[in-house]
C-alpha cells in the first residue's frame, strides 16, 4: 500500500494530467484482461452425476439425452431443458440434484444425465 502511495505521489508531482493518467489506467487493465484471457482454461467433463456440483446439473453446461418412446428418437437437450421436462415433479427434481437418480420418464419420453462441462 505505502508503495502505491509513493507511485501515486511521483505521478502528481510529475505534473501528469488527469487525462493521461486515466489512459495509463485503461491500458493496464487491458494489458490485464489480455493476460487472464491468455491463461490456459481447465475444462473438467464429469459423466457421474454424483461427482457433478448440485447447482450444475440444471444447467446449460450438462447434457441429457432424451428417448421418445412414441416416435422412437433420441436426442440431446442441456440442464434447463430437462428441469422444464421434470414439470410439478419437484421430489424427482430433487433426487437428480443431490445426485441419488439420474433419470426420469414424463410422460411418452425418457431422460437420461449423460455428462456436465465446464470451466474451472
Amino acid at each position: 500500500m505505502k508503495n502505491q502511495d509513493t507511485n501515486a505521489e511521483q505521478i502528481l508531482l510529475a505534473n501528469t494530467s488527469l487525462d493521461d493518467l486515466i489512459k495509463k489506467k485503461i491500458e493496464s487493465e487491458y494489458v490485464e484482461e489480455i493476460e487472464k484471457a491468455k491463461a490456459k482454461k481447465v475444462t473438467r467433463h464429469i459423466t457421474d452425476i454424483k461427482q457433478v456440483p448440485p447447482k450444475l446439473i440444471f444447467s446449460a453446461n450438462s447434457v441429457f439425452k432424451v428417448y421418445n418412446r412414441k416416435s422412437k428418437t433420441e436426442s440431446c437437450i442441456n440442464g434447463v431443458q430437462a428441469e422444464a421436462l421434470l414439470g410439478l415433479q419437484a421430489n424427482v427434481r430433487d433426487s437428480i440434484a443431490r445426485g441419488s437418480m439420474s433419470s426420469f420418464a414424463n410422460g411418452d419420453v425418457y431422460v437420461k444425465f449423460e455428462y456436465t462441462e465446464f470451466c474451472e
